[in-house]
């Protein structure tokens, strides 16, 4: 664990540990790989200027957060937890840093409703050259566009919500959303997984490839792009696109 984990993480402690220092220091050198993982993959949609060391350390923080907080009588395997707390700090930081301006999260939603209602009036997948017609913006214009909403999430609660912080910016799924027993979240939840499931099968065939592999598969960009023969740039223009669209269809079902 780093010295700035550390520290940050005993500012933090409000109550007594429920675990001992030998048994915490265990799990967060099992667990340590997980939250590399977990940094890297975030790291690789994100700005160079964002430090992957600021990710990790967050990281470990989420990770001594479920340690305290794990309650194994709700019947969720720990790393299903862990992977949430940790997954969840590091968003944390990222919205502590304004990683993603407001700007280009209005502009991601702008091509998502662009893809969902095309595809709404068209009942298939939209082209490019179709979505462009419909923004009304020349093919250089449009992947410029795509290119600069790359890093945007999949998902954004409060977007699908509506619920905007006072400051005007959203936050990402909260760390601590799949805990629980609220019928009403949880209702939302299988709501979102299958609108996503019945988005990915009317993908385009190279958009469902790309994103099988990246979110089932566990491959990179650079990766994949060894595996379909096309450059990682390409790969990320693909998965940004289907994202994009499936965004679209999720911001859509929840207006």
């Amino acid at each position: 664990m780093t010295e700035k984990a550390t520290t940050t993480a005993k500012k933090k402690k409000t109550r007594p540990s429920r675990v001992s220092l030998k048994e915490r220091d265990r799990l967060i050198e099992k667990y340590a790989p997980m939250i590399k993982h977990l940094a890297l993959r975030i790291a690789m949609r994100l700005p160079s200027h964002i430090e992957l060391e600021d990710l990790i350390n967050s990281g470990v923080i989420g990770l001594m957060d479920a340690i305290e907080k794990f309650d194994p009588e709700k019947g969720v395997r720990f790393e299903t937890y862990a992977e949430f707390r940790i997954r969840g700090a590091i968003l944390d930081e990222l919205r502590a840093q304004d990683w993603v301006s407001r700007s280009v999260r209005q502009k991601a939603n702008q091509l998502s409703r662009a893809y969902a209602e095309l595809e709404q009036k068209l009942g298939r997948a939209a082209t490019d050259e179709e979505a462009m017609a419909e923004l009304g913006l020349e093919r250089e214009a449009f992947y410029k566009l795509v290119d600069r909403v790359r890093s945007i999430s999949l998902i954004n609660w409060d977007e699908i919500t509506g619920r905007e912080k006072l400051d005007g910016t959203t936050g990402e799924v909260p760390s601590d959303f799949w805990k629980g027993t609220d019928p009403f979240r949880d209702l939302n939840i299988r709501r979102v997984r299958q609108v996503l499931q019945n988005a990915i099968e009317v993908l385009p065939e190279k958009e469902r490839i790309v994103v099988s592999l990246y979110y089932y598969a566990d491959l990179n960009m650079k990766e994949i792009g060894e595996v379909l023969d096309i450059t990682e740039s390409r790969i990320s223009q693909i998965h940004t696109k289907a994202v994009l669209r499936l965004r679209g269809k999720i911001l859509n079902s929840f207006s």
